[in-house]
């Protein structure tokens, strides 16, 4: 294998940023404390000043917009086939069921008009994916779901920093839910967000990620329902902050590289399929391409190491939903483009430290890799 490897994502950490995490933990401050208070500033700033709750990961986002929501047992919620696991395993935690929706093969954003054919009386609310930071059709998913009362919980995990008619993904709407993995667009090493305006429903989530607490105007304490644990340490929320700041930057050159790889793919007319190409609200977590594995009689594991050869990483993001162990056990709906997409989608380098020469790195190898290329 080269020795100059070039892996799917590498987050980009630099010295102040690492010397601000000795600074907190030299503070001694270690819990949720003064950096989570600015992270969630921060965050509701760039937002437009929408409320903003910081947690432990982009899952524990979901399932507590999901509570706050009052999702439960015997209860349906309408989520992409093309997805993480989380988007559906969160629904499935919470007592209710999910229901797949397939997917626009290009995008992977679910299909509005997909979605309304799955509605039921038991539908309560619908999760749409940014999928790879794609914004999804917002405004006929808010339209379907005022017409049939469904409740809104956008999985931006993939999309902070995208744009939908120049605003913030998240600054609008009914609830966002943001990741920062440290596979994301920014990072707070792990953790998450949660965007919205709805009082109540930020009462009830502050108390759900400190096992419930509610405290009186004298700070007494009190257990109002059995929340769990999914505050966010300080040392988080300081990387956080300083990622926050760079994520303008860091998205700028993400849709520079992916313009890069659109120059040369489409150069080079190579047996793929490229994504959706989007316009300027693409906040490019990831670019991906579908090969025809099967026509070109070649297998996908094959194709990977063949790359990795090459000193490529190759990710896999995502196998169709629907098709796994677990949710083929609920009988889903069949989502035909989902299931292309998990059988042909791959994953290519992208993040902020790459340059051109390894975009061009990746698409001589992909050249040398694909039959009749």
């Amino acid at each position: 294998m080269a020795e100059d490897f070039l892996p799917f994502t590498r987050p980009s950490l630099d010295p102040d940023t690492i010397a601000g995490v000795g600074e907190v933990l030299a503070s001694g401050w270690l819990a949720s404390g003064p950096w989570v208070e600015r992270f969630e500033q921060a965050l509701s700033d760039y937002h437009g000043g929408r409320p903003a709750r910081v947690v432990t990961s982009g899952t524990a986002a979901l399932e507590l917009a999901l509570a706050a929501c009052g999702i439960g047992p015997g209860d349906e919620v309408l989520v992409p086939a093309m997805t993480f696991a989380a988007t559906a395993n969160v629904v499935l935690r919470a007592g209710a069921r999910p229901v797949f929706v397939d997917v626009d093969p290009k995008s992977r954003n679910l299909l509005p008009e997909d979605a309304e054919a799955a509605i039921t009386p038991r539908t309560r609310a619908i999760v749409p994916v940014h999928f790879s930071g794609l914004p999804a059709d917002m405004a006929a998913i808010r339209d379907l779901a005022a017409r049939h009362g469904l409740r809104v919980i956008e999985d931006a995990a993939h999309a902070i920093g995208a744009r939908i008619d120049g605003r913030p993904v998240g600054s609008e709407g009914d609830i966002a839910c943001f990741s920062f993995h440290p596979n994301k667009n920014m990072t707070s090493i792990e953790g998450g967000a949660l965007l919205l305006d709805d009082a109540d429903a930020l009462q009830r989530i502050e108390a759900l990620r400190f096992h419930g607490i509610r405290r009186n105007a004298k700070g007494e304490i009190d257990i109002v329902e059995a929340g769990g644990k999914f505050n966010l340490p300080d040392v988080n929320a300081r990387v956080g902050c300083d990622q926050l700041a760079r994520l303008d930057d860091f998205n700028a050159r993400r849709r520079a590289l992916a313009e890069r790889y659109f120059e040369q793919l489409l150069s080079m007319r190579l047996p793929v399929e490229l994504p959706a190409r989007g316009d300027g609200g693409h906040a490019w977590h990831m670019f991906q391409l579908l090969i025809p594995f099967d026509a070109l009689g070649l297998d996908r594991p094959g194709f990977i190491a063949a790359m990795r050869e090459r000193g490529i990483g190759i990710g896999v993001h995502y196998p169709a939903l629907h098709e796994t162990t677990l949710y083929r056990r609920l009988d889903p709906r069949p989502c035909p483009n989902a299931s292309r997409v998990g059988r042909e989608t791959v994953t290519l380098p992208l993040f902020p430290a790459m340059r051109e020469p390894d975009v061009d790195r990746v698409c001589t190898a992909l050249a040398e890799v694909l039959p009749g290329s």
